[in-house]
């Protein structure tokens, strides 16, 4: 029984990992080769990410601006349009130092 609820779990995380980053390519979006920089990234950058679009890329950009910049990742929950489900889709994509990736090539 301890078996079957490991092997459960780990599919389940599997199958949402492949999920989530098969949600850019869904949307026709190549997704980022690398981490995006939620402190740093112009609105154009930040529309590479799964599920997001012009106008919530813009209220990101603004509540950066207003807030004074992001200390963490979390904190892009305080943006309208973003909850904790949305946030788990581009968790993985995100950082708050270092340079915003490119788009991967290939779409």
């Amino acid at each position: 029984m301890k078996y079957h609820r490991i092997v459960t779990t780990g599919l389940a995380l599997v199958l949402a990992l492949v999920v989530s980053s098969g949600l850019a390519i869904a949307a026709g979006k190549p997704a980022p080769s690398g981490k995006v920089n939620i402190n740093t990234a112009t609105a154009q950058q930040l529309t590479v990410l799964p599920g997001v679009g012009e106008k919530l890329a813009a209220r990101i950009v603004d509540y950066r601006q207003k807030a004074g910049g992001f200390k963490n990742v979390s904190e892009l929950m305080n943006v309208q349009g973003i909850g904790e489900k949305n946030l788990a889709k581009i968790q993985a994509f995100l950082t708050t130092s270092g340079e915003t990736a490119k788009p991967a090539a290939g779409k």
